[in-house]
């Protein structure tokens, strides 16, 4: 990717985006699996990893920065460095642990408190979908937490590798509308509604 015909430079947009969770819900999982295209089985809990993917989403040239975060309450104030840094975010929980799922509204309260913000690219996201005889969070619940929030809901499998890629290439998506609203007039984003998707 040097360079377009005739010299034009081959301009590749980058985006900062941050996979945030409680403990143990898989996002380690998910972010090696979107990278490396491999299942990682021995959990290491995270204090904090950086990746960065290069690929083509709807034809732009794209490059994430994504920030795997730490699930653990102690590490609060660099949970709000990141939150300030990010452009969008993936909001994980498990499928199989309810006290996980009940976490995700507290992060999002917190990322549109540290944002200033009454809505930001942000993806609910149900990971460990392939354990379905674990389950204890229906896909039905959360639809409705999603809608209740505002934002799409997406169920995921690490393991499996399904909607891998589709969950970070929609938040890509997401990122380019909000850049795009925000760079219109203000009474043109008022017209402007939220959109929700749900992927299984």
């Amino acid at each position: 990717m040097s360079s377009k015909p005739h010299g034009d430079s081959f301009v590749v947009k980058n985006y900062r985006l941050a996979v945030v969770g409680g403990g143990a819900v898989g996002k380690s999982t998910l972010t090696i699996q979107f990278i490396q295209s491999c299942f990682v089985t021995d959990y290491d809990p995270t204090i904090e990893d950086s990746y960065t993917k290069q690929c083509i989403i709807d034809g732009i040239a794209s490059k994430l920065d994504i920030l795997d975060t730490a699930g653990q309450e102690d590490f609060h104030a660099m949970k709000e460095q990141y939150m300030r840094t990010a452009e969008g975010f993936l909001l994980v929980f498990s499928v199989t642990d309810q006290n996980s799922f009940a976490e995700t509204s507290n992060f999002y309260m917190q990322i549109l408190r540290v944002k200033d913000r009454e809505e930001f690219p942000i993806i609910l996201v149900g990971n460990k979908a392939d354990l379905e005889s674990r389950r204890q969070v229906t896909s039905e619940e959360g639809l409705q937490l999603g809608r209740h929030l505002g934002i799409p809901y997406i169920e995921t499998s690490a393991k499996n590798r399904m909607n891998i890629d589709a969950v970070f290439h929609e938040l890509v998506r997401m990122i380019r509308k909000f850049q795009e609203a925000e760079r219109t007039p203000c009474k043109q984003k008022k017209t402007q509604r939220r959109s929700n998707c749900s992927i299984f």
